[in-house]
């Protein structure tokens, strides 16, 4: 199954991607947040399909995020050696967590506002996975159990706040607009393989980005049950995988958006998006 959120940001319906078409769903009468994913959301909307006769939505609507916000955007750093490599950074021996702000999502198509004083925005495709279940203390060889699905993340970054200012690594990750998600979230069973699909990013039709999941570091099964020894993960909730060689930070000399640059990004199975980037006003 594949499910969207489409209409203005802020006041979206819910829908599904069958046959390559889009489906209104809001008539289900539930969002695709927290309470859908532990009440066994997915298995009820199937039935509901099942019945229903459902009115299709055109082709220029404004698709947003997937899910509806989560209580928690967990990411994993350097995930890939070839980007520790790029970055001059030792790859990590444990997974590298840190937290990016829900506040920072947006459509898989909406501008991206380059922040206040900022000079180091950088691009990161990247797999994200969500949480179907309550997860705490899971085993890993249980952990495939509690994915839902994924979807399809930039994880936007401004290098500056993130490196140079001090502190963690969250500052320069959660500002607005630095998590567009989508443009739909596929159940697990739409994947055959998570861990072997492409996925790579464009500037400006420039190919930056081009890697492939076969080259995690820590696989799925290991960053969920990783994950929950520290947090509970709720019904809903995102873990992003990290991101394969190719940012603008990794450039030699490092390469950082500006006004009016235009990114492309994708994953084998999970669509792509595109997004503008704007000067903060």
């Amino acid at each position: 199954m594949k499910l969207i959120r489409f209409g203005e940001a802020g006041k979206e319906k819910t829908g599904v991607i069958i046959n390559d078409k889009k489906y209104d769903t809001s008539a289900f009468g539930e969002d695709y947040g927290e309470a859908f994913f532990e009440n066994d959301g997915l298995t009820r909307l199937s039935y509901f399909l099942e019945d229903s006769l459902l009115p299709e939505i055109t082709e220029d609507v404004r698709l947003g995020s997937p899910l509806a916000r989560p209580s928690k955007i967990v990411c994993i750093g350097l995930n890939y050696i070839d980007h520790a490599r790029e970055t001059d950074a030792t790859p990590p021996t444990e997974p590298v967590i840190f937290m990016k702000s829900t506040t920072a999502i947006v459509g898989p198509f909406d501008n991206i506002v380059i922040p206040k004083n900022s000079v180091k925005t950088d691009w990161e495709v990247e797999l994200a996975i969500v949480i179907g279940k309550k997860a705490s203390y899971v085993e890993e060889a249980d952990a495939m159990d509690y994915v839902a699905g994924y979807v399809l993340h930039n994880d936007v970054s401004e290098r500056e706040f993130q490196i140079e200012r001090g502190g963690t690594w969250d500052k320069g990750k959660g500002c607005d607009t630095f998590a567009p998600i989508g443009p739909f979230f596929a159940t697990k069973d739409e994947i055959a393989d998570p861990h072997s699909l492409r996925l790579w990013l464009k500037v400006n039709g420039q190919t930056m980005q081009d890697g492939n999941t076969s080259n995690f570091i820590f696989n799925i099964p290991h960053l969920v049950s990783y994950t929950s020894q520290f947090m509970t993960l709720l019904p809903g909730d995102i873990i992003s995988t990290g991101t394969p060689a190719g940012v603008g930070l990794g450039m030699k000399p490092p390469i950082y958006l500006k006004a009016g640059d235009v990114i492309e990004l994708g994953i084998d199975g999970l669509g792509e998006a595109k997004q503008t980037l704007v000067a903060y006003s």
